[in-house]
Formats: structure tokens, sequence, C-alpha cells
């Protein structure tokens, strides 16, 4: 890839944000950025053309003052096509061509600078390893692009001037400066994305470091002749090319160790980054970006999902500190709400094809949907902490009643946030005929507890808490619904709600209405009383 587009810089930013999104995980980032390093030598490879000799057709025609002109009338033709695609490609050829002219123009540009006494004893100082490093990583942080850095280098070369011994650390410096892209586009993205930029400085630092005391080293020994020999444009090809391809064999079976060097500077930390699917960058992309708003609305799902099964817990033994949890997880999820809603509302601002603009759409109502659900959460909290303090405890018959209840509101939950965070629209069908079975569990214990309070076993006050528990995993099922259903009708292309209901609940002889009863008996059957009565059946 980063032969294509020429630019080591431009594949590191994307793979930075890849991870930041959570597209990549740092491991596989780690082998995409080393391939980077290998494929931004090619523009060197390209520039050196430029030092072809001989008068052949072939050679003048490799020559970029040959094709270039040809690239550039190729670009701007497919840049005034209507196709996206098309403009892009023609932006790259475009770009190419300026770059490969820019480079003939200032080879010829400093070739009287051969002749100026201060322009050869420059280079001569840069024979020092540290300074050509810190001269090669200061040049390439500031234009941010280490193949016009090397092609600048490559230009000045046909001064004449430049060694073996000054270009090697500057070459060196320039794949250290080239980190800088990455680094920049690292800030304020999450953990693995800053960590993923930092892998990308660690591997040229150490492969750098590697490189150079093992080059003068050797050189300390065999005195090689080449090191104060001038250094032409496709040496400087070759020098580039050998670093990264050396640095990428040595290191890649440390990549593991890349990893953990990276984690070790930027630490976990104790509490999970929130919203760290939610990357803006990612909006000039409407597939990916809506894929990434799903995955953060299933990480919303799940904390309604656990919020409520924990308030569940607390109706049965009261626990303060867990309390605490389910509004904290409760302020969580209303934080995803907005961040979600946010998000989507300006990816719905965005130029979407039909399907991605229904998917925005449904996930606008679902992460209200989920939100809903979460105060739920906080609803039976209070029911329970009521009962708490008021130390109200229901009858042996009314527990084992609001168990069945429970277990099966607990079973709607879990098959809603699975099927959401699957896609799976088989187990998003079990949900309907769930949903219906609670409901009528609900009627029955209601019916049940009016029949104890006219033979005297039970009081109105504790009758207000219990209707209250009721009323909200009711309404919790009913979310879970709507979740289900809007699942279905997005994959359906549907979004009349009230007319697929209809058709589920009465259809006639409809192969979905069929599997629906089939469901709902089996559920029954299932979520049966203590006395072996349905809910139907009371």
């Amino acid at each position: 890839m980063t032969a294509v587009i020429q630019s080591s810089s431009a594949t590191t930013v994307m793979v930075v944000g890849f991870v930041n999104s959570g597209i990549m995980e740092l491991h596989q980032a780690i082998g995409v950025i080393m391939g980077s390093n290998v494929g931004t030598t090619v523009t060197s490879w390209i520039l050196s053309l430029s030092g072809l000799q001989g008068d052949s057709l072939f050679i003048q025609l490799l020559k970029p003052t040959s094709f270039s002109p040809v690239l550039a009338f190729i670009g701007i033709l497919l840049y005034m096509c209507k196709s996206e695609k098309k403009k892009g490609v023609g932006t790259i050829l475009i770009g190419f061509a300026v770059l490969m002219t820019g480079m003939t123009t200032m080879s010829n540009a400093v070739l009287p600078l051969q002749n100026e006494a201060w322009f050869t004893s420059l280079f001569t100082r840069f024979s020092n390893p540290l300074l050509g490093v810190l001269v090669g990583a200061l040049v390439t942080g500031i234009i941010q692009s280490s193949s016009a850095s090397v092609g600048i280098l490559q230009a000045l070369s046909a001064t004449g001037v430049i060694t073996y011994g000054s270009a090697i650390p500057i070459i060196m410096g320039q794949n250290i400066g080239t980190c800088v892209t990455a680094l920049l586009s690292s800030v304020g993205a999450n953990k693995n994305a800053r960590r993923a930029a930092m892998v990308h400085l660690y591997f040229n630092i150490i492969g750098v470091t590697i490189f150079l005391f093992g080059f003068y080293g050797l050189n300390a020994v065999c005195h090689f002749a080449f090191v104060n020999t001038t250094i032409e444009a496709w040496g400087i090809a070759i020098v580039h090319s050998v670093f990264n391809i050396l640095a990428t064999v040595i290191l890649l079976p440390f990549a593991t160790g890349l990893e953990k060097l990276a984690i070790l500077t930027i630490p976990d930390s104790p509490e999970k980054e929130e919203f760290a699917l939610l990357d803006d960058r990612l909006l000039n992309t409407p597939a990916v970006a809506v894929e990434r708003a799903r995955a953060a609305t299933a990480e919303m799902a799940e904390l309604a999902r656990v919020g409520v099964v924990q308030a569940m817990s607390l109706t049965h033994e009261w626990n303060g500190e867990l309390a605490q949890k389910v509004r904290d997880e409760e302020c969580r999820v209303d934080r995803y709400e907005d961040a979600l809603g946010t998000y989507l509302v300006k990816l719905s601002g965005r130029e979407l094809n039909h399907t991605d603009s229904q998917s925005v759409n449904t996930l606008l109502h679902t992460i209200s949907d989920f939100e809903r659900i979460s105060d739920h959460s906080v609803n039976l909290l209070e029911s329970a902490e009521e009962m708490h303090q008021k130390e109200i405890h229901f009858s042996k018959d009314a527990q084992e009643e609001l168990q069945v209840l429970e277990d099966a509101v607990q079973d709607t939950l879990s098959r809603t946030t699975d099927a959401f965070r699957k896609g799976d629209l088989h187990l998003a069908s079990k949900v309907e005929p769930l949903e219906a079975v609670v409901n009528e569990l609900v009627r029955a214990i209601k019916a049940r507890h009016v029949a104890r309070l006219q033979a005297g076993s039970c009081s109105i006050e504790y009758g207000f808490v219990l209707d209250d528990l009721l009323t909200n995993y009711e309404r919790v099922c009913d979310h879970c619904s709507n979740v289900a259903v809007a699942q279905i009708e997005v994959a359906q292309d549907s979004f009349d709600t009230h007319a697929y209901l209809n058709d589920l609940r009465h259809g006639n002889d409809t192969k979905e209405s069929e599997e629906f009863h089939r469901r709902l008996g089996r559920y029954r059957e299932r979520y049966l009383f203590p006395d072996g009565q349905t809910a139907e059946e009371n």
C-alpha cells in the first residue's frame, strides 16, 4: 500500500486511525508499520531513475522528466471525472507527477552549489553520525515525509559533494523524523492508537541504533573504502532500502517485544477508555463509522443489561456498594447515549447510501431504548432501597412468582443484547415471544396478588412496591422488543412496526406467525409458576 500511495507517513496515520477505531488490533498494526517502512523505499528508487545515462529511447522514457508530464495529464483527466474513486486516483497521479518534477527541478537548481566551499564543508560535518541523524530527523519532522526528505537528499547528491559517510547518518535520521506524523495523528486518540505510533518510533530508533553501531563497528575493523566516495541518487536508494529491509528482518521476530514496550510506555488505566470506537476520522468512511457506532452501542447495551441484573439482585438482598455501582453504570450509559447521539447526528449529515442511512436511524432509536432500560435499573434500585428501609418482605408465594418473572426478564435481556451484538436475526426473532410471556406473567402475578389481598395474606403497602417492580420488568422487556423488532425490520427493509407485530401475533398461516406461536408455547412451558400453572392459565 505504501508503495502505491508513496507515503509511509500516510500509511502509518491510517493504521493509527484503524487501531483507534478498533478495526485493527495493536499486534496486527505492528506488521503493517514495518511493511510501510519497506514500501516507502520505492519512491527513492523511482527518483533515482533521473540519474540513468544513455541515449536510447527506453532509458529516456524511464526518466521522471519523460513520464511525469504523462502522469500529470492522465491525473488531470481523471480528476475531472464525476466518480470520487477516479478523482482520488487522479489526485494521486498529479501529486506523484508534481513530486517527480519538483525533485528534478531541485536537482538542476542545486548543481551550482558543487563549487561552493561552504556547501562542501557543511556536508563534511554531517559525517558525524550524531549530527547527521539529528539533521535528518529535524528536516523530516518538519516536512513530515521521509520520501520527500530522501528525495531532497537525492537532489542534493547531484552536486557531487555528498559522500556515503555523510549521507548514511542523514538517511537514518530521516527514518526517525518520519515518525512525527504518526505521533501527531495519535494526539487525542485512545491508548492503543498512541501505542501504535510509539511502536513506529521505537522500531525506527532501535533499527537506526542497530544499523549505525553495526556499520561503524565493521568500518572500524574493515575500513570500508566507499565511505568517502561520492554518493549518487541510486546509492541513497540502496542505503535507504538496505536499512529498512534489514531493520524489518531483524525486528519482525520481536514484534511482541515492541508491543510490550509500547504498553509499558503507555500503560493501561484501571478504567477502560469510553467511546474509543467513536473516531471522527472515520466519518469520511460512513460504512466503517456505522459499524463502529454499532459496536459502541453493543458496549452500551451490555452496561444496561448488567445494571438491570444487579438491580434485580438488590431486591433480594440489599448491598450499598452494589447499589452505588448500579447508579454509576447508569451514568455511564447516559454518557454513551450522549456521545453516540452526537456521533450519529454527525454521521447522518454525510452522504450515506440507503443501507447506512437506515442503520443510522435505527441506531438512534436503539440507543434510546438501551438508555431507558438502564433508567429502569435505577427504578428497580429505588424499589429495593424502599424494601430495605421499610423492611418489606414478600410472602413465599410472591417471591417464587417474582423469581420466575425475573428469570424470564433476564433471558429476554440476554437474547436482546446478544442478538444486537452478533447481528443475529434468528436470535432477535426469539425476543418477541419471550416479551409476550413476560407480559402474561406480569398480569398473572397481579391477579394472584389481588387474590392474596382479598384473602388477607398480603398488605396494600406491599402491593405498591410489587406493582412498581412488575411495571419496571414489563417496560424493560418492551424496550427489548423495540430493539429486536428494529433489527429485523432493517434487515427486511421495512419500518411498519405495527403491521409487523400484528402479522406476527395474528397472521394467518404465515411462517413467521407459526414460528412465533410455537416459541410462545415453549416459553410458557419453560416459565411455569411453582404450582405448575402457566401464566396463560391464570
